[in-house]
Formats: C-alpha cells, structure tokens, sequence
C-alpha cells in the first residue's frame, strides 16, 4: 500500500556505541525520505562518535572504531542533517524509545536548534508489537515474507522498516493510512521530553514518569522541593529532559505574579 502523506515521511536508523541516551553516541544514520507522490531518496553515512565503540556492542553492528576515526563527527554533519529533515515526519523502529531521544541528544550537543516536538513520529515496532508481538527480521518475514539479510546494518533495517509499515497497512484494514493517526496509533505515552521522563496526563499536564515523584504535577514537585530540579541537572539524565524541565521551571517563575 502506497503511503497517504501530506508532509515528507522520514524512516531512519541509528548504529550507536550503545543504549544509554545520555552517554552513547551516534556511529552510523540511514535515512529514507519518502516524499508525498511516493518518491524516495536514500542516505547513509558513518559518523565519528569521539568516544571507543566497545567490543561487545561492534559485534552487533560489526563498525569498528578504526572504521569511522576518519568520518565527520555529528556536529560537522548536524546542520545539513537538520536540513534534510526539515518539515518532515519521522519513522523508524523502536525509534520512539531510543533513536529519536538519542538523535535529540546530539543535536543539543551539537546546538543545533531543531525542534522535533513538531513533528509526527510513527514506530512501526510498536505498531507490530501490539499487532504480533515480534522483532524487525521477525516482522519483515511476516509481513513481507522476506528473510532479512544483514539485521543490524542501518541501511537494511531502515529500507526494511519501510517496507513493513507499507504491509502493516495492506494487512490490517483498521490501520489508517494517516501519519497523524500512526504517529498516536505507534505511541506508548504521552510524552514531554523524549526520554518519557515527564509526560503529559489526561488533562494535558506536566508529570514526573518514574521515581518517587512518579505521578506528581511537575510544578508541584518544583516548589515542595526546590532541589529536585538541582538534582536532575547534575544527574544522568538526557539534555532533552533537562531542558524540558527547565522550560517548566522558567515558565513558573514568568507565570507568578
């Protein structure tokens, strides 16, 4: 089934020096931009990520550090990168969890002002999650009856990623073919920052995500206790979640009268 967009729809693929969103950095990015009309442009490129790649996570992906020391770093790349996404949606899978978060990080560290909240996200994982609970060579078998050859290159997850939403859509009749309606359909929570530290509740406010706070307005937990927002700041939190609580913090302090 051809995709139904109204805005550019963007699937992309990180290979990274690990999971952690605050620390890892970016080794390779795949993007497939598919235009409305159903026109398709490809990139890939590998990136310096400035710190070691550990042996056990080259094993996965098979990049070495040899294999990029001499590639652009992410800052170098950022701005054209931010170019190329511009006024798109974006796509991936599991892209929700981890590589929008992690991408959002780098762009921060880069300062590259790019504002993703704007944007649409569609995981197509957790649309086969809630359909077939399975992995990506697992839903690339099922849906395209194809076996997937080189898993875990960025390239060939990102095009088979594409490939998958396409056959969800021919597959299950009550999937709309509308980015908007994928984008909630793909999404666990109602997140703030990308991470999911904070989340919007029902009535569209603000609130902390986990720990003992887990449940309490963000507001109320900054003026209880003033060191809370110390804390996060100097902890092991994403840039993007401390900059979303920062943005709430400030809005409080303009807010008061």
């Amino acid at each position: 089934m051809q995709l139904n967009l109204v805005n550019p729809l963007v699937f992309f693929d990180l290979e990274t020096t690990g999971i952690n969103i605050s620390k890892d950095r970016i080794v390779e990015i795949s993007i497939l931009k598919i235009l409305p009309g159903g026109k398709e442009q490809s990139r890939t490129r590998r990136i310096n990520p400035e710190i070691p790649i550990p042996p056990e996570t080259t094993k996965i992906h098979g990049i070495k550090d040899e294999d990029v020391k001499d590639c652009p770093t992410f800052k170098i790349i950022a701005k054209s990168l931010a170019a190329l996404i511009e006024g798109c949606d974006l796509a991936g899978f599991n892209s929700n969890r981890f590589d929008i978060p992690l991408l959002a990080e780098e762009f921060l560290r880069a300062d590259v002002d790019i504002d993703l909240n704007k944007r649409k996200f569609v995981d197509v994982q957790t649309i086969f999650h809630k359909m077939e609970q399975r992995t990506l060579a697992a839903a690339y078998k099922f849906y395209c009856n194809e076996d997937l050859n080189h898993a875990h290159s960025a390239e060939s997850d990102t095009k088979a990623t594409y490939e998958v939403l396409k056959a969800q859509l021919d597959k299950y009749p009550d999937l709309q073919n509308d980015i908007k309606y994928l984008s909630e359909f793909s999404s666990f929570t109602n997140n703030v920052d990308f991470a999911g530290r904070i989340i919007y509740n029902s009535k569209k406010e603000e609130v902390i995500n986990f720990g003992k706070y887990k449940g309490r307005l963000v507001t109320e937990v900054l003026n209880s206790d003033p060191s809370y927002y110390t804390w996060v700041m100097n902890g092991d939190f994403s840039l993007h979640t401390k900059k979303v609580l920062t943005e709430i913090r400030l809005r409080g302090y303009t807010g008061k009268k």
